[in-house]
């Protein structure tokens, strides 16, 4: 099996890729060119320097996938999108009012990428045959807890994964016809980079917030998650919400 894995050079896309390697996929990382550089060499990844919001970017590292895995009797049979960015600004703040800029970026990155691989990476494996299960493929992509409960200074952030979240449902309706599933994963704080840029005390007080288990969660839980999709066979068209039970605040 070949996969496609965006922002699979650190993070929840990391461990991602570690799964779907212990699998015995083929794994395509689409990522930006400084974060690949970070990564280093692995076996069995193939790095693409690809800029999710590029879709003839997105389209090209693909079709490189795609003929990959035919060309190896692999074919691209798996899709995760968990390329991402989370800035945090008030739509209207002590100096200045929210930067139209940085919200279309916000939505460009998280969900028109996302819409970039969904789009490219169906297109391939509708034209796969079916799987012993009568699959052709499995599309999964990370949306957030903040698209339900999203904070204050989140408007741009919540609104990109509302629309991941939002799109799930119609797309599995839409590549059904083509026996191809599509699900979503909403994690709630999880310990990643990002995380780990906070001091000690926010930490944890981030983790505190949580009703059980009283921690973050790892990277590797959601990328469990991802295998749960991958296995269940009748799990399609769901947002599933991976948090502890979290609920989020205002703030």
């Amino acid at each position: 099996m070949t996969a496609l894995v965006t922002g699979g050079a650190s993070g929840i896309g990391a461990a991602v890729v570690d799964r779907l390697v212990a699998r015995g996929a083929s794994v395509f990382v689409l990522d930006l060119g400084p974060s690949i550089e970070r990564a280093g060499p692995r076996s069995e990844v193939h790095y693409c320097p690809t800029d999710v919001t590029d879709a003839y970017q997105v389209k090209q590292a693909v079709r490189a996938a795609d003929q990959h895995g035919r060309s190896n009797d692999r074919p691209l049979r798996v899709a995760v999108s968990c390329a991402g960015i989370a800035p945090s600004m008030r739509l209207i703040g002590r100096d200045n009012e929210h930067d139209p800029e940085l919200f279309g970026r916000t939505v460009a990155v998280n969900l028109l990428g996302t819409m970039h691989v969904l789009l490219y990476a169906a297109a391939a494996m509708s034209r796969n045959e079916p799987d012993g299960d009568g699959e052709r493929g499995t599309v999964v992509n990370f949306a957030s807890i903040a698209a339900f409960d999203g904070q204050i200074g989140q408007v741009a952030y919540a609104a990109s994964k509302a629309g991941v979240a939002g799109m799930t449902l119609p797309a599995a309706r839409d590549l059904a016809q083509h026996k191809i599933r599509v699900c979503a994963i909403a994690p709630g704080v999880i310990d990643t980079p990002m995380f780990g840029a906070f001091p000690a005390e926010v930490r944890e007080a981030i983790a505190a917030s949580v009703p059980f288990p009283r921690r973050l969660g790892h990277p590797d839980e959601c990328a469990r998650m991802v295998e749960l999709v991958l296995d269940h066979h009748y799990l399609n068209g769901e947002t599933i919400r991976l948090d502890g039970a979290l609920r989020l605040p205002p703030r």
